[in-house]
């Protein structure tokens, strides 16, 4: 039956522009509007534009759904829509926005190509138009790796890389799939074989399929559905007092769910054009599911062992609504503190945002026991158009972010007096692109030097690279040996006791323990402590080994002093 006060005649023009209007309202009586402008909308015949309309508001509102009808009625709406002739007609329109239905073009890295050629290889191809001269060059010059000496491509016969793997794959498999498997059997190791698939420019195109990569239905079952029973907060929190008081429900995944977390954490990414190094290699053996309350869900996730950072802990955050993804971030811990870089979905944006970043903060404080935060020039605009024209910096200033260096620090102090002299005035680009230069950081307690953001990590490598350039030359191999077995002798290690994840964390670590001065004069439990945290950098969990190098004074002193040399005379 109808409901009092929707008039069923109204244009489907109005109709639309009616839902778009109301669908983030949530005043007495409007759920029952938006079930009937959603059925209305959704069994008219659209074209590309009101298709991205009715896609979007349907997203939102079962991420934030007021009542069981508007969840049950945008889910059917999402159900169908990758099946509608509409839809079929407008694709090439739509290409590239993740709805069902839909291609993607995007040059995926090696570890995406590899799962989507495993589970779609029918919809992966090679994206031949978008190929440049320079990349059919690499392409022409990678072909004799790909198949047997016997078969070795003959460039003068003039075929193009295009025809060429079109005669060399099977007749049932796609160029891109064919590329892929042959990239896989390549006796190089992992990083070179990435490094090669990199250097392709990797243009691909997936198209539509059953179970393929899309944004439209993707949900996690979230367990108990949240309803939106109050207007959307616009409130700033009270940042330090609400990311203190935080006590989130953490639970650890097992493996299996680990895996379809991950894969709906890839997804995520896929269907928007992202690849993300901290989502590409998770572990499913360090994923955790953190409850933060309203509905809102985090799936925290931890890297495999093999691409680790040496020094700082990395772990990505999918952020859930009702079990549907709306952002993520990622934190890179060092010291006590993290960089905490944050992207909201843009259908999702507005929508309480600040409340869902400062539950992210006290999610990090509560996992990780941060109390200082740092955010890269990126997210506030520096090189980031998108950012910059939002005035992220503004974002991150009104929750209590500062710059730190003078220069910034009296920019902002002067912006400050000419917006409160004129409130409906607007920052200019050129304001907002120096103001985004630099980190701004928040601290819970008192302000530091030792975090992250100001910690100039690459010193660290350089000092590896002093090491090895001085004792082995050019037989890096043999230092890694060497400085191995001297760091295992130094500290009493039985590398034969460590695991294969463990031994690799010891080798990269060896030449930077040893690059710290005086460290064959430390207490033999300081020594024994570092030889136990090297082994938690290979661990399941990385976690243990963050928690042990904040505790660590001594190491952490060495470090930070490695970190900030001396200037030579």
């Amino acid at each position: 039956m109808p409901r009092a006060g929707v008039d069923r005649t109204l244009p489907l023009e109005q109709a639309l522009k009616r839902l778009e209007a109301i669908h983030r309202d949530y005043e007495p009586g409007l759920a029952g509007e938006k079930c009937e402008l959603l059925a209305r909308v959704a069994r008219a015949r659209l074209d590309a534009k009101a298709l991205s309309s009715l896609h979007e508001v349907a997203c939102f509102l079962r991420a934030f759904p007021d009542d069981r009808a508007v969840l049950a009625d945008a889910c059917a709406v999402l159900t169908a829509f990758g099946q509608r002739a509409d839809l079929r007609r407008a694709r090439r329109r739509l290409a590239d926005t993740g709805m069902a239905g839909t291609s993607l073009h995007f040059p995926f890295h090696w570890v995406t190509a590899r799962w989507l050629a495993r589970h779609w290889p029918d919809q992966l191809h090679v994206d031949w138009p978008l190929l440049s001269p320079r990349e059919r060059e690499r392409f022409e010059n990678l072909l004799p790796l790909l198949v047997p000496y016997s078969e070795w491509p003959d460039l003068e016969l003039g075929l193009s890389p295009r025809e060429w793997l079109g005669r060399l794959k099977g007749p049932a498999e796609t160029d891109a799939a064919f590329l892929v498997r042959r990239f896989s059997r390549l006796a190089v190791g992992n990083r070179e074989r990435e490094v090669l698939f990199h250097d392709l420019g990797k243009p691909l195109r997936l198209d539509p399929g059953h179970g393929a990569p899309e944004r439209t239905t993707l949900h996690f079952p979230p367990g108990r559905v949240v309803f939106q029973t109050r207007a959307l907060s616009r409130e700033r929190p009270a940042v330090k007092g609400e990311v203190r008081r935080m006590k989130p429900r953490v639970e650890p995944m097992d493996r299996r769910d680990g895996k379809r977390l991950i894969e709906l954490a890839r997804t995520s990414l896929i269907s928007r054009g992202r690849d993300l190094d901290g989502i590409m290699y998770a572990s499913p053996d360090d994923v955790r599911w953190v409850d933060a309350g309203d509905g809102l869900a985090l799936v925290c996730l931890g890297l495999a062992p093999e691409h680790r950072a040496l020094v700082e802990t990395l772990y990505v955050f999918l952020l859930l609504k009702n079990g549907v993804p709306i952002g993520y971030y990622q934190s890179a811990l060092l010291f006590g503190s993290a960089e905490v870089n944050y992207h909201v979905f843009p259908t999702f944006r507005g929508a309480e945002t600040s409340l869902a970043y400062v539950r992210a903060l006290g999610v990090v404080h509560h996992l990780f026991g941060s109390d200082a935060f740092a955010v890269h020039p990126y997210q506030l605009g520096h090189e980031n158009r998108d950012a910059l024209r939002a005035g992220a910096f503004w974002f991150y200033q009104k929750l209590g972010f500062l710059p730190e260096d003078p220069t910034r620090a009296k920019l902002l102090a002067a912006e400050l007096r000419r917006l409160r002299k004129n409130p409906e005035r607007r920052s200019s680009q050129k304001t907002l692109r120096a103001l985004s230069a630099g980190y701004v950081f928040l601290y819970l307690g008192e302000r530091r030097e030792d975090v992250a953001g100001k910690v100039p990590l690459g010193q660290l490598n350089l000092a590896v690279s002093d090491l090895l350039a001085r004792r082995f030359g050019s037989d890096r191999e043999r230092g890694l040996r060497v400085t191995s077995r001297e760091l295992a002798e130094l500290t009493g290690t039985n590398l034969r006791e460590l695991s294969v994840s463990e031994r690799l964390a010891w080798e990269r670590w060896s030449p930077l323990a040893l690059a710290i001065p005086r460290i064959s004069s430390w207490p033999r439990k300081d020594l024994a402590a570092l030889a136990t945290l090297v082994r938690e950098k290979g661990g399941l969990r990385e976690e243990a080994f963050g928690r042990r190098l904040d505790r660590h004074a001594r190491l952490r002193g060495a470090l930070l002093e490695i970190a900030s040399p001396r200037e030579q005379v």
